[in-house]
């Protein structure tokens, strides 16, 4: 069977093919910002990506004979774990949806690809809106809003799996605490399968990280909001795009930062050891949750390739449980399982409502 995967991002569009779960090829197309600035929102881009990976298909001679097509799920609106049919409800609410990024392009992409082959199916896999949370972690202290949660869903629990395999475990009989750092930070709490705990990477909340601004003092920016000094667009930037090391250093780049720490940069190295100081102390408190029953902590995504931070983040975490580092991400290849465990049986796709 093959599978064909496509994973929209900020500023590349990646595509893979699989041969059941075996990667057949995997293309990432790097897009210029002057390319994207002509479109006023990311689902206007739909079209001209779309056009991009059917180009690319056809240049590589990829025959149009898959079974499924899956996509990165975008920020329609909470939902349980798992893999998903796409529906139209889906394709509307994601179009539709408060939230914008070009995840979302993910589910829209893969299903009018697999709308025109006979017999393709189409599915996303634990999108960034997956929500497990238990009542308590929903609750804050003001009856105007309540707590959701943006994250790493997919890659979270594809390192989960993966670790859990090479234990010769369940994720499901687990608990584990992973935190995911690229350029969001988010942070989970994963008990017996279900992530009971995680925070609002998108929108910044939790640790400050490479373009994130963290959870910040309320008032103060309450204050700043009401002070005639940023529109509401330039106010949502600082807190996430134009965040964290970012707004601090002007470089989102750790490897950047590392550099000019080893040149002997002060600022730099406080800024950096705060950034892990914020992370672990969020790491240690998805712990209470977890009732300081916690199997492992698991450290992934691209900043996990780094020695500086990893190293700095054990000395303060190590004593909670056995700390274990997944460098990078493997979206594609989990997109691809995910799809095919449906397309044999082993899973059953769930009903999007």
């Amino acid at each position: 069977m093959l599978i064909l995967v496509v994973n929209p991002g900020s500023t590349s569009t990646k595509l893979a093919v699989y041969e059941d779960e075996k990667p057949m090829l995997l293309r990432s197309i790097d897009h210029r910002p002057e390319e994207l600035e002509q479109f006023a929102e990311v689902t206007d881009e739909f079209d001209f990506r779309r056009q991009l990976i059917i180009d690319e298909l056809k240049r590589l001679n990829v025959p149009f004979t898959f079974s499924a097509v899956i996509g990165r799920g975008g920020l329609s609106k909470p939902m349980a774990g798992g893999v998903y049919e796409i529906n139209q409800k889906m394709l509307d609410d994601t179009r539709n949806a408060i939230h914008k990024h070009a995840c979302d392009l993910g589910c829209l992409i893969a299903h009018s690809i697999a709308k025109d082959i006979p017999g393709c199916r189409s599915f996303i896999a634990d999108p960034g809106v997956v929500d497990e949370l238990n009542d308590y972690a929903r609750i804050c202290g003001s009856p105007l809003m309540h707590r959701i949660c943006i994250w790493h869903a997919l890659n979270q629990r594809a390192i989960a799996r993966r670790y859990a395999n090479e234990i010769g475990k369940r994720y499901e009989d687990l608990n584990l605490i992973i935190c995911h750092m690229g350029g969001g930070i988010s942070i989970a709490a994963h008990d017996h399968g279900r992530a009971v705990d995680a925070n609002n990477a998108l929108d910044g909340e939790g640790p400050f990280s490479p373009e994130r601004a963290g959870s910040l003092p309320a008032a103060d920016l309450i204050r700043l909001c009401f002070s005639g000094k940023y529109t509401e667009d330039e106010l949502l930037k600082r807190v996430a795009g134009q965040a964290g090391l970012m707004a601090l250093l002007g470089t989102k780049d750790v490897r950047e930062v590392e550099r000019r720490i080893n040149e002997g940069d002060k600022y730099a190295e406080l800024i950096l050891n705060a950034m892990i100081y914020h992370t672990a102390k969020n790491i240690v408190a998805e712990a209470a949750v977890l009732y300081g029953k916690v199997d492992a902590i698991l450290l992934t995504g691209g900043i996990a390739r780094n020695e500086y931070v990893v190293k700095r983040l054990r000395q303060r975490i190590d004593f909670i449980a056995p700390t274990h580092c997944f460098p990078g991400e493997d979206e594609m290849g989990a997109l691809a399982s995910n799809a095919f465990s449906v397309l044999t049986g082993k899973v059953k796709a769930q009903t999007y409502e």
